[in-house]
């Protein structure tokens, strides 16, 4: 296998880990995209001898497009059942784009304040509303988070495996 196939596909697993905290990067996507490297131009084989098929490769496929649409959805559905507005989500996010200027501090300080500045502020509620508004964006920033750092993670060990 060429030396710039396997580094093309390292280096999509570990900027698809990188783009599931940070945002702006699609994290899973890239991270299946050296898969596809691998798949389309590598001839590495798992540890029992057998190379990628493409069903394995749909499979991801199929698992990258559903996390990154639950991505979309589970913040804005923690928010809601904790009682905040569309104004704490969109403040979260703002925050948390902030907050990476003071990394890792900064993302969970800036999108919990983000949160909470625009319930408290544009959403006008009160400040224990606020704060359960905020947590509650913050939570599903972290499980959206996670199930993305879950997926690209699993990627880059089959990006590993089928170098081989």
């Amino acid at each position: 296998m060429s030396t710039v196939i396997i580094i093309l596909a390292i280096l999509a697993g570990v900027i698809g880990i990188a783009g599931s905290v940070l945002p702006g990067l699609p994290g899973p996507p890239i991270s299946w995209a050296g898969l596809l490297i691998l798949y389309l131009w590598g001839s590495g084989t798992s540890t029992a001898g057998e190379p990628m098929t493409l069903s394995f490769l749909l499979i991801w496929l199929a698992i990258t497009i559903a996390v990154t649409i639950i991505d979309y959805f589970v913040p804005a559905y923690f928010t809601k059942i904790t009682g905040g507005s569309k104004a704490a989500g969109r403040g979260a996010m703002v925050g948390l784009v902030i907050g990476m200027f003071v990394p890792p501090v900064g993302i969970i300080l800036g999108s919990l304040l983000g949160a909470f500045l625009a319930e408290f502020l544009i959403s006008r509620k009160n400040g224990f509303e606020s704060v359960k508004s905020s947590i509650g964006a913050f939570l599903g920033f972290l499980c959206g988070t996670g199930i993305k750092l879950i997926a690209s993670g699993l990627m880059m060990y089959y990006i590993i495996v089928f170098l081989k």
